[in-house]
């Protein structure tokens, strides 16, 4: 017959200083463990014939009743089949998973951000993403937890303007999914996305691309780009040569503005733009024409001055330089449009294999297989292909 403890009073308990363990009475296996200077109260039981130690609290902070209470309810479990330790363990994790299911999306938003912002190319782009779900989507379920949030608050936020403002509303309903999809990722929220497009929102709100047709950048057509060049040619100042260069380079308008000139080597005609400064985020050697690299020896070189096309304050030019200039003179075109001009005069005046016209705009021409195997970027085929663009828009005699 097993040897039964005497129960012992709280004043009897709180007299123990001895370092071991003291069965207090009461419930089976419950036990007071005194170990350097703590003492923390004890459950001993079998489950499955596995022995199994269940760990109550600190004394004082939980009383000799209290820690019966807890004893009594852990053994009820273990007579009923199932594993206190687990169960508690249980019971810790649903409470986490709802106390995280309550982040508001205005708090997911922003961790989202916080996240991501370091891989977006500018500062613009990030304050974008803030300024469209503060104006639109904030007031609709800023506040609502995530795990709350369906398609009904969803429309709600992109209704009103889907068919007024679509481009931002389909920028809109993007954003909210990417914020939604992280949610789920960190297990704040369980479900399909009530922001997706396909297969679900696509079946609720009109084609966004025939509520407002997409407007490609206006461009100069390729027959009246010699003139066109001219024009900009006879204007004063960094912007307008500038614009040249990127005519000449068919490049973007951040990447000539970005220009340093230790990206440049001048004797072997070649400008090579590092990956941060690219789109693709991959280094992108570009050919220089013979008009585009008398174009460059010709700009004044200014001590501690480093880039190719310098602002009035030294720095570079701004994103608009180039669009107001174009504006102010009258020129029906944005900078991006010369793109165009070059890829349609590529097109239909020249027989170059596409994947180096596509190169010459820093496009990606590879699956990922065709990746794996290509390794040169046709850097010849590309010099002769800028040649005859440079040649085409701003012939040497007249340059």
């Amino acid at each position: 017959m097993p040897k039964r403890i005497l129960e012992m009073t709280a004043l009897e308990v709180s007299r123990l200083r001895v370092e071991g363990s003291h069965a207090v009475g009461g419930v089976s296996g419950l036990y007071l463990r005194i170990e350097g200077g703590s003492r923390t109260w004890v459950l001993r039981y079998v489950h499955m014939r596995q022995r199994r130690r269940m760990g109550l609290g600190s004394y004082p902070g939980v009383t000799l009743a209290a820690a019966r209470e807890a004893a009594r309810a852990a053994i009820g479990l273990r007579d009923a089949g199932t594993d206190p330790i687990k169960s508690r363990r249980d019971e810790r994790e649903a409470a986490r998973l709802a106390a995280a299911q309550r982040l508001e999306f205005d708090a997911a938003a922003e961790s989202f951000i916080s996240e991501h912002e370091s891989t977006w190319r500018n500062l613009k782009h990030v304050q974008q993403w803030r300024n469209t779900l503060a104006t639109y989507a904030s007031p609709h379920f800023g506040k609502v937890p995530v795990s709350d949030i369906d398609q009904a608050l969803v429309l709600r936020a992109l209704s009103p303007i889907w068919k007024t403002k679509t481009e931002t509303a389909s920028r809109l309903r993007g954003r909210i999914e990417q914020v939604l999809d992280w949610a789920t990722a960190h297990g704040h929220r369980t479900g399909p996305n009530p922001a997706r497009w396909r297969g679900q929102l696509e079946h609720i709100l009109a084609d966004p691309d025939k509520v407002a047709p997409v407007k490609h950048h206006e461009a100069v057509p390729f027959a009246n780009l010699p003139a066109v060049y001219q024009q900009i040619a006879a204007i004063p100042g960094q912007s307008a040569r500038a614009l040249c260069f990127l005519i000449l380079t068919a490049a973007r308008s951040g990447e000539v503005r970005g220009m340093v000139w230790n990206e440049v080597d001048l004797d072997a005609a070649l400008w090579i733009v590092p990956a941060a400064r690219m789109k693709g985020k991959k280094e992108h050697r570009v050919p220089l024409s013979r008009q585009a690299v008398q174009l460059l020896m010709e700009q004044t070189r200014e001590e501690h001055v480093e880039h190719v096309f310098p602002s009035n304050r030294k720095g570079p030019l701004s994103d608009m330089a180039l669009t107001a200039l174009m504006r102010r003179h009258e020129l029906t075109a944005v900078p991006h449009g010369f793109r165009s001009s070059f890829r349609d005069w590529a097109g239909e005046t020249t027989h170059h294999p596409r994947d180096a016209v596509e190169l010459c705009l820093a496009h990606s021409i590879d699956t990922k297989t065709e990746a794996a195997y290509r390794r040169g970027d046709m850097l010849e085929k590309r010099a002769a292909i800028m040649q005859e663009w440079a040649d085409h828009a701003c012939p040497v005699r007249s340059c």
